[in-house]
């Protein structure tokens, strides 16, 4: 994974962020991880980036979010011309296959239900990484 790019996280959920923070941490993620807890926070991330702020290389997004729903939020980075190539992978509770179906038509990349266990979470959150910084391919 590009370090110089951050992690853009979407979860207003305290527990959840602090389990992501501490797999990604267990993990030796040397990426900064940018935070937006709710979906207007989200929304507001797109204006700092159109004024110069780093676009993130990947954003993992909850869909149950205040404000704007994460399938909101993925709406809108997906319809924006110089976003819409990042890569959106869903991480929440949510199995319900309306949720799942609508945000592959929306564009999500993948959709992972989030482990309740520390354990799963952080293996969950290993082969993320792996996956983005190993196998996947953003540049020529």
């Amino acid at each position: 994974m590009n370090s110089e790019k951050p992690i853009f996280l979407v979860e207003d959920n305290p527990v959840d962020i602090d389990l992501t923070l501490r797999a990604f941490k267990k993990n030796n993620l040397t990426n900064n991880i940018e935070i937006a807890r709710d979906g207007e926070e989200a929304m507001n991330w797109i204006k700092k980036w159109d004024e110069g702020a780093a676009v993130p290389i990947v954003i993992l997004l909850d869909l149950n979010l205040p404000r704007y729903s994460g399938l909101e939020v993925l709406k809108e980075i997906k319809s924006h011309p110089e976003y819409k190539t990042i890569p959106v992978i869903i991480l929440t509770t949510s199995d319900e296959s309306s949720d799942i179906r609508t945000a592959y038509e929306l564009g999500a990349n993948s959709y992972i239900v989030k482990p309740v266990e520390l354990d799963k979470f952080i293996e969950v959150a290993a082969q993320i990484e792996l996956y983005w910084r190993i196998y996947n391919k953003t540049e020529l």
